[in-house]
């Protein structure tokens, strides 16, 4: 029979409990929204036959619904499509967010504004800064564009229309009309006409232009790569050479999909890999930094049929690099 009147050990270390960071809270359900709506309005649309109206309204008056995971009781908060509206199951007592994010800490590097009129804001972000949050990371161009808006008016607010990648600097542009927003996302790809980059590439393409056609997947650790796999997401990028020197290419680049990791990946499949793309090549960068700059962004507004451009002067850095290397 197992003893089970054993003595505690007295010279076992103790347990050190490892520091999680704040949970997050407990939610009942949650919501991508589709097109742009006011927050009570959408929520009544959701809980359609199974809550009546004041049941929803005390869903935002006890602090259980949160945008974007920031927590709010304005019921005509206004939303946008791809929000994520979630329902906790306990009560937030954090402050209430109200038309916009929460204030973010300062950082070290900050975007410059490219162009704003009444219904859009371009910045050009620099290479180490989100486009948006993530779930490790709150300071973002997104939550500065925030700050910036709600100087002239508090009840004003960005909408993302794209991202590009945090080591990537370059034209980054948002709505400030929720209505323009929602008939650009709708037809974003079609409604696109120009994105320009500028790249920094170990070696030279065998071609000084060419035509990069193929199909892109990503694995469990997030990792974009090349595939002959058509259920992959194609990807279609074309290079010119613009100038060269011993070791590197500054090459213009012009996308006509927007896929994750597009350039980079498909640089790297033909042998060239940006420099400084640790995620790719590990190439050292002379710079310090991934040699990727998104020069122009055009797209045709949905309202005038006008074509609105903006551009972002390529880095120096980029043609000092080759013109060093001779």
């Amino acid at each position: 029979m197992r003893n089970t009147n054993r003595k505690p050990n007295r010279n076992a270390k103790p347990v050190k409990k490892t520091e999680t960071g704040p949970k997050k809270p407990l939610t009942t359900a949650t919501f991508v929204v589709k097109r742009s709506d006011e927050l009570l309005n959408f929520l009544l649309g959701k809980y359609e036959g199974k809550l009546s109206r004041n049941s929803v309204k005390k869903l935002l008056s006890d602090r259980k619904v949160l945008i974007n995971g920031s927590m709010t009781t304005q019921f005509n908060y206004p939303l946008a499509k791809d929000d994520e509206v979630a329902i906790a199951k306990n009560p937030i007592r954090t402050k209430p967010v109200r038309s916009a994010a929460p204030v973010p800490q300062v950082p070290s590097i900050k975007p410059y504004i490219i162009y704003e009129d009444e219904e859009f804001l371009a910045v050009n972000k620099p290479a180490g800064l989100l486009s948006v949050e993530s779930d490790k990371e709150n300071t973002c161009a997104y939550q500065m564009a925030v700050e910036y808006l709600k100087k002239t008016d508090v009840r004003c607010r960005p909408y993302i229309l794209h991202r590009i990648d945090k080591e990537t600097s370059g034209v980054l542009v948002f709505a400030k009309d929720i209505k323009i927003h929602s008939m650009l996302k709708m037809h974003w790809n079609e409604d696109v006409t120009m994105r320009e980059y500028y790249a920094v590439v170990d070696g030279h393409p065998d071609e000084e232009s060419g035509r990069l056609v193929n199909y892109l997947k990503e694995n469990q650790n997030h990792m974009v790569y090349v595939t002959n796999d058509p259920r992959g997401k194609k990807a279609i990028t074309n290079y010119e050479t613009v100038a060269s020197s011993k070791d590197y290419s500054l090459l213009r680049v012009v996308i006509e999909t927007g896929r994750k990791n597009q350039i980079r990946a498909q640089m790297n499949e033909i042998g060239h890999p940006i420099l400084g793309d640790d995620k790719y090549a590990r190439i050292p960068s002379p710079i310090g930094r991934l040699c990727l700059h998104a020069s122009v962004l055009e797209f045709i507004h949905p309202v005038t049929k006008k074509p609105m451009r903006f551009t972002a002067p390529v880095p120096s850095e980029f043609k000092t690099i080759v013109s060093k290397n001779r």
